[in-house]
């Protein structure tokens, strides 16, 4: 049999009964659009949170203190509790720590801001001019922190766009306005570019900057310690020798001879974009495994209509058989028939899926990514589906006795 004859073979049989063979493919197109629309979803995910935690600044270290240890059976705070990372301790980083870009010290905390008769619940950062720097901020109006601002204690502020909207009017110009924090007036002097919400992180937009050393005096009352200090490698590849340099220094600073007795913690940017990629892809096999039961449904569904069919055309196997078809021949035409119907569904499936995948995308509702790999991995599914739910009902219609065959009813 010639592959025309076969294709011309398959196509009747496909067409013979309509209805059949659409509610047979059905199974694989839900299936396979489901594991692209589950695929993409996780993609999607995973690129959004990596892009994020790059958002947050460049080969970044995160300094923080570590949880505020109490005596007896008094319960511990949390992570950055302790007040035990100080300006001394920034400094001699700076000083003693090689492949080091750009060091910020920082001080934050949330406070009640008011404006012109408005008000905002939102974080105050006590920073120095690094900070810009290190967390990659652009400014879309006016200037950033300097230096001199934290050296002569000036009242003035950096806002975000999201409380430049809380508290003013649209269309008012921030730069030059007046706002209260805990009472105390500052001015602003510039707003920043827009970077949104970072996934799981706090929302960028939606922060105050002020002097450092005006932080610690008039918010906090203190300036022996810091909430955090952020530090900008050099590149990629000296991050986790900076991270063991950092922890190194601190340790011996603070006299502490067992590192898992730290009062410190010090974050790595690309353990963090490394974890959260194995959070994110374990979320999308998980996805993609529950679409997937639907394939194997659907595989069970072809299974089911080829039985069906052999057994509708047992008296044209007797008569193929006789007049000199093969086992082969016969077991080739029903298992092509199977991988037909699984490669049309699937065809089907991966269209359905980008267009859902792509649809969700534009209306905001989830960030998606189709990728060519997952197409692939859905065609390779579908054809293997075929073949290993065509392969009994092939079996069995080529092992079928031609005599009994033709005397079949």
């Amino acid at each position: 049999m010639t592959t025309k004859d076969l294709a011309h073979e398959t196509l009747s049989a496909l067409t013979a009964n309509k209805v059949r063979t659409a509610l047979t493919m059905l199974g694989i197109v839900i299936g396979i659009s489901s594991v692209i629309v589950m695929v993409a979803i996780g993609s999607g995910a995973q690129s959004s949170i990596q892009a994020n935690i790059q958002q947050l600044g460049s080969n970044l270290i995160e300094i923080m203190p570590g949880a505020q240890r109490s005596f007896g059976y008094g319960a511990s705070g949390g992570r950055g509790g302790a007040q035990t990372l100080t300006p001394d301790d920034a400094a001699a980083i700076q000083q003693q720590v090689s492949n080091i870009s750009y060091i910020s010290p920082e001080m934050s905390g949330r406070y009640q801001v008011t404006g012109r008769g408005t008000n905002t619940n939102t974080s105050v950062n006590g920073v120095m001019a690094a900070y810009a720097d290190v967390h990659n901020v652009d400014m879309a109006e006016g200037s950033f922190i300097t230096d001199q601002n934290s050296a002569s204690l000036s009242h003035v502020a950096v806002i975000g766009p999201t409380v430049a909207s809380d508290l003013f009017a649209s269309g008012t110009d921030p730069v030059g306005q007046t706002i209260a924090i805990k009472g105390i007036q500052f001015t602003v002097i510039g707003e920043t570019v827009s970077k949104g919400t970072s996934g799981g992180f706090n929302n960028q937009d939606d922060v105050i900057y002020i002097p450092l050393k005006v932080a610690q005096l008039l918010l906090v009352g203190k300036t022996t310690y810091l909430t955090s200090v952020s530090i900008s490698a050099t590149s990629p590849d000296v991050m986790t020798q900076v991270q063991d340099d950092i922890t190194n220094l601190l340790l011996d600073r603070h006299h502490i001879s067992d590192p898992t007795q730290a009062d410190f913690n010090v974050l790595n940017q690309a353990s963090i974009v490394s974890a959260a990629s194995s959070v994110t892809g374990t979320f999308t096999m998980l996805l993609a495994a529950v679409a997937g039961i639907s394939l194997v449904v659907g595989g069970i569904g072809i299974m089911n209509m080829m039985l069906t069919t052999v057994t509708e055309r047992t008296r044209e196997i007797g008569l193929r058989k006789a007049i000199g078809a093969t086992r082969h021949d016969i077991n080739v035409q029903f298992l092509f028939e199977a991988v037909a119907l699984t490669v049309i569904g699937g065809g089907i499936g991966v269209f359905l899926g980008w267009l859902v995948s792509y649809v969700v995308t534009r209306l905001g509702v989830l960030q998606t990514n189709v990728s060519i790999s997952s197409i692939l991995l859905a065609f390779g599914v579908s054809a293997a589906i075929g073949i290993v739910f065509g392969y009994y009902p092939a079996r069995r219609a080529s092992r079928l006795n031609p005599i009994e065959a033709l005397r079949y009813e």
